[in-house]
């Protein structure tokens, strides 16, 4: 198994992120996906909608950008870019040309996407992991998975998707551990101005504390 630069595999797939021992947001009766931003009208996209779309199952690797990774996920979703071309495409205006995708949460955390990233094959808006629906931990009731690009970016508990023309401002970007506009695995875009390998060790210290903080707010105690 090759890993991408910096990453070590850890056993089962941990809940991480932004909200630490906080329970994950409670998802509403009548959930549904919205879409809008520069599009001549938005929509949205009940659950059961989004479960009759055509799916596609993808085994791959989830890498957080503190160091570890899961490995050998098996995911369930509807391809991103399948969504776009079918669903979006008609809806922009002439001459629009997106740029960037806005993933929100229920939890209102949002990763800004490089479109030609959110577009790569291997992008889906997943429903289900190892055969199971989502879970509270990993993103239920749908959750984007992007594998080229750190975790921080695979927003969980999705909400809204919205398509810029510019890139929007990133919010984080003052922040000691702003994250890369990209976040490219392979390319070890972890840090938005140090180099990767510089900012290793700090990552890899917080992985403990983040982890048991974030195994706190659990409502399943993972997998």
């Amino acid at each position: 198994m090759t890993l991408p630069p910096g990453q070590r595999a850890v056993e089962g797939f941990p809940r991480f992120g932004t909200h630490l021992h906080h329970p994950p947001p409670a998802v509403p009766a009548d959930h549904a996906l919205e879409f809008g931003g520069a599009l001549t009208e938005g929509f949205r996209l009940s659950l059961a909608e989004l479960a009759a779309l055509p799916h596609r199952e993808l085994r791959a690797d989830f890498h957080c950008v503190a160091g570890w990774s899961a490995t050998d996920l098996r995911w369930e979703g509807v391809p991103f870019g399948d969504l776009y071309r079918t669903r979006i495409e008609p809806l922009l205006a002439p001459g629009a040309v997106i740029s960037h995708v806005i993933f929100e949460g229920l939890d209102h955390f949002q990763s800004i996407v490089a479109l030609e990233d959110a577009l790569n094959a291997d992008v889906l808006l997943a429903d289900r992991l190892d055969g199971r629906p989502l879970d509270s931990d990993h993103g239920d009731p749908v959750r984007l998975v992007s594998p080229g690009q750190y975790g921080f970016m695979n927003t969980k508990h999705l909400a809204r998707i919205e398509f810029r023309t510019t890139e929007p401002p990133n919010p984080d970007r003052w922040s000691p551990i702003a994250g890369h506009a990209r976040a490219r695995v392979w390319s070890e875009e972890r840090h938005r101005y140090l180099p990767g390998r510089a900012v290793r060790p700090v990552y890899r210290w917080l992985i403990a504390p983040i982890r048991a903080l974030s195994a706190r707010g659990s409502r399943t105690g993972g997998r």
